[in-house]
């Protein structure tokens, strides 16, 4: 078979592969007979990374896939070779899990309500319209419009009564944003004014913190009914805005409403079929290697979890609980509206939200100059756990470079890496510690449209990160937040947990320490984050990180914010050289209250920064191991000359 094989500089083999949408999969994948399909180029790459380095140059175009690409171990260099996945010089090649939705005919002249049929079966939580994320419809409720039951509530607003008659209830959702959550149930059925939602979504999300039917602090909660075709375009209504839109899968229906003086045929509309665009896994024993992707658009996913009967019980930062406890008390609703022992069972049980592109059980695997946008949940996963992997496998992932990237226009995070469960914290084998990742030089704004509670860059059990000159905005949650488990997975626990919620009954307290150390956060330009939860901070930890450095940082355009968050039991850390613009607290600690002299949070310096605020939150006593000094106010912002050269080097290299 003839694919062209070239003598590199480095006295190895060099073969090039040539896909375009215009080629042919009998043909030979040379430049003048390219392949047509990425499939077909990853069956010629097999044939040739064990005995030379491999270059599939993707053309410009668009490569719509009908299942996810799956890269397993036989897919990376073999042998010591490398494979490169490149978009040909000056093209911008789209890998696609969408479909353009065309023929649009008008289904209801008053509300500029249009409809285009679409293959029946196909179901998507997002539509994108211009490439801009299209709204579904909603309401905004009260919570003393509703009184919250086991089985989901009864409505007592008179003026709610029209729900009732809602055609397709079985495709409407209840959404509740708490203090950090962002929960999703979905509704099984209305009978009257009595709703029943589906389980165990109800019952995962009427228990534990910050939950639907007991938000920490109700004044800064919100509650919404969401996706129904009644709700598009209310009269009146002062959020009736274009492009909302409405999917009935089993007719195979979409609804659209456009502007007034819209042109349908002009608009670009495109609807998500695929879950999953790219799964990387080999196994911890034999992983993907030496895999590279440069210059390629990854767009159009739709993750459909929320909308099944788990629904999306969120606990923080894209985790979730799924799984049905045995020992959830009958009454849970009441009792267990600020977590219980009971709860606490559940701590190892979380589940991560999968990413559009998945990466596990892979090293020396690198994405640069990529564009990850239009993707409807998180859009990189990088050794998360296995239950958020296409693949079956999670973790053990080594030297990940994440560099020079655009995400954008996402539902969920830019980047979510590191698991949350037992096996990412104390792995049984070292070959599923997830270490070296470098996350550098990207570029991230407008994520988590529909998914608040997720950070746009989220690391939690790795041994060695460095988050680096990225420039990050537009988010309404944490910029950057690394670590996990509230220090209950540390060596000797948490106290808190301990003492209060009993929380040693149900889970181990290890002895030694967790995988997570050496996470160094520098140089990143944050700002125009922080825009809906109160909660959190612009950079984030939990838990003991050993090791762990935040520098020169430039954090501004956050309002009233908290800036840097060392949240329950997080150690080890020095926090220096940053300025830090807020009219709310530029640092703070939990020291779990009452407790702060068990030393839950210790070992934490904070030094040499500048700050617009002197408002500091939490117990900085030398007597519990946690020291600020040598900070400077500076209330006019007129930042001294070091202070400036911080802010200059902050941010993407050019």
């Amino acid at each position: 078979m003839a694919i062209g094989l070239l003598l590199a500089s480095s006295a190895y083999a060099q073969t090039m592969i040539h896909v375009a949408p215009t080629g042919d999969d009998r043909a030979s994948g040379s430049e003048t007979r390219p392949l047509r399909s990425l499939e077909a180029a990853q069956a010629r790459v097999r044939a040739a990374n064990g005995r030379a380095d491999v270059t599939v140059i993707v053309a410009d175009g668009t490569y719509a896939l009908e299942r996810p690409l799956m890269f397993k171990a036989v897919d990376g260099g073999r042998n010591g070779y490398n494979v490169e996945w490149r978009a040909a010089d000056g093209a911008h090649p789209l890998v696609s899990g969408g479909i353009p939705v065309t023929g649009f005919r008008l289904h209801d002249e008053a509300r500029r309500i249009w409809v285009a049929d679409v293959p029946k079966g196909i179901d998507a939580r997002q539509l994108w319209v211009n490439d801009a994320l299209a709204e579904r419809p909603w309401i905004e409720i009260k919570a003393r419009d509703v009184a919250f039951t086991n089985t989901g509530f009864d409505i007592v607003n008179p003026d709610l009564a029209y729900l009732s008659a809602i055609a397709r209830p079985d495709r409407l959702e209840v959404e509740a944003t708490g203090y950090f959550t962002d929960r999703y149930s979905p509704v099984k059925s209305i009978a009257g004014r009595t709703v029943t939602m589906q389980k165990p979504a109800w019952d995962n999300n009427s228990w534990g913190y910050d939950t639907i039917s007991k938000p920490i602090f109700p004044e800064d909660s919100r509650l919404f009914l969401v996706n129904a075709l009644e709700f598009v375009g209310k009269v009146n209504d002062w959020h009736a805005k274009p492009y909302q839109w409405f999917l009935d899968p089993q007719a195979g229906k979409l609804y659209l409403r456009i502007a007034q003086d819209d042109d349908i045929a002009r608009l670009k509309v495109v609807l998500p079929r695929l879950e999953t665009l790219v799964s990387i896994a080999g196994t911890p024993a034999s992983p993907v290697e030496r895999l590279t992707f440069k210059g390629l658009r990854f767009s159009y996913s739709s993750w459909l979890g929320p909308s099944r009967a788990t629904g999306y019980a969120n606990q923080q930062s894209g985790a979730f609980l799924a799984e049905t406890s045995p020992i959830r008390p009958a009454n849970a609703v009441e009792s267990c509206g600020w977590g219980c022992p009971e709860f606490e069972s559940m701590r190892q049980h979380w589940n991560q939200m999968p990413a559009a592109v998945q990466v596990a059980a892979a090293r020396n695997v690198t994405f640069e100059g990529n564009r990850f946008t239009q993707l409807g949940q998180i859009a990189l996963g990088i050794g998360n756990d296995a239950n958020a992997n296409l693949s079956g496998v999670g973790l053990a992932t080594a030297r990940i470079r994440v560099a020079r990237n655009h995400f954008a226009v996402l539902s969920g995070s830019a980047i979510m890496a590191g698991g949350v469960r037992e096996e990412a914290h104390h792995p049984k084998q070292a070959s599923l510690i997830n270490r070296d990742l470098v996350i550098v030089d990207n570029s991230v704004a407008t994520v988590s449209q529909d998914y608040k509670d997720n950070a746009a860059i989220l690391t939690t059990y790795i041994t060695g990160a460095r988050i680096a000159h990225n420039d990050i905005t537009d988010a309404p949650y944490d910029a950057i937040a690394v670590g996990w488990g509230w220090g209950y997975n540390d060596a000797g626990g948490n106290p808190n947990y301990d003492e209060n919620q009993k929380g040693y009954r149900y889970n181990t307290r290890y002895t030694t320490p967790t995988t997570l150390r050496d996470t160094v956060i520098e140089n990143n330009r944050i700002h125009g984050v922080k825009m809906w939860f109160m909660d959190g901070g612009a950079i984030y930890n939990l838990s003991a990180n050993p090791g762990a450095v935040i520098r020169g940082n430039h954090i501004f355009d956050i309002d009233d914010k908290i800036a840097i968050y060392l949240d329950e039991g997080s150690k080890h850390f020095r926090v220096t050289g940053n300025v830090i613009e807020t009219r709310g607290k530029w640092l703070n600690i939990n020291t779990a209250g009452k407790m702060y002299r068990r030393r839950v949070s210790t070992d934490n310096l904070a030094t040499g920064n500048w700050h617009s605020s002197d408002t500091t939150g939490g117990r900085w006593l030398a007597e519990i191991g946690n020291v600020s000094r040598d900070n400077m106010l500076v209330a006019d912002r007129d930042w001294p000359a070091e202070a400036e050269g911080v802010i200059a080097r902050a941010g993407v290299r050019r």
